[in-house]
């Protein structure tokens, strides 16, 4: 499915970066290690490479991942690119300042798992900026997973990153407009957390 939908000229998701994640940039440790989870295309790879950090960006397509490298040729930064699914995909103990989860949805036993590496793979002061659709996305239909299983929610978000402090957390409606995908009023949970 993935590369399908990356497979167009256009970029599926636009070149922009995810509008919370560079409200959230102010709150990431400078010029640390960062790792982007389901990073597709790169346009928040890229961005956060544009900011200073050394970027990380994991995603199972390699099409996606081939136009992120190019974006990122395009845009003079560097990005490493690691092909996974997240499934099998491990997050080493203590080996990034910030992980970054912009509708990152996966079945539920995997998405406790990987939140739960999330936790153990950042440093002390590391920083989680994650968003995510609500099931009440689907009242709005303008974008995300068709399937209600892989929505989000902030009181079991709270419960799987066990272990973080919460500077922001909470669920709101606000208009997204990123590429064909993402269009309109939407619901959606945000995280800002840090390890302390």
């Amino acid at each position: 499915m993935w590369d399908e939908r990356y497979s167009g000229e256009d970029f599926a998701y636009g070149t922009a970066p995810n509008d919370f994640l560079v409200e959230a940039v102010p709150s990431l440790p400078p010029g640390g290690r960062v790792l982007c989870l389901a990073d597709g295309e790169g346009r928040n790879s890229v961005y956060l490479a544009e900011q200073g950090f050394e970027v990380v960006g994991v995603d199972s397509s390699p099409v996606g991942l081939t136009k992120a490298e190019k974006l990122a040729k395009e845009r003079n930064v560097k990005i490493e690119t690691v092909l996974a699914d997240l499934a099998d995909f491990e997050i080493k103990a203590d080996s990034f300042n910030a992980v970054i989860s912009i509708f990152c949805h996966l079945l539920p036993g995997i998405m406790e798992k990987v939140h739960k590496q999330i936790v153990r793979g950042l440093r002390k002061g590391g920083v989680l900026v994650l968003e995510g659709y609500t099931p009440r996305q689907h009242e709005y239909n303008t974008g995300g997973p068709k399937s209600k299983e892989v929505l989000m929610n902030l009181v079991t978000l709270k419960k799987e990153f066990s272990g973080l402090e919460f500077k922001h957390a909470k669920e709101i409606d606000r208009e997204i407009h990123e590429g064909q995908f993402h269009n309109g009023m939407s619901a959606v949970v945000q995280i800002i957390a840090v390890k302390q």
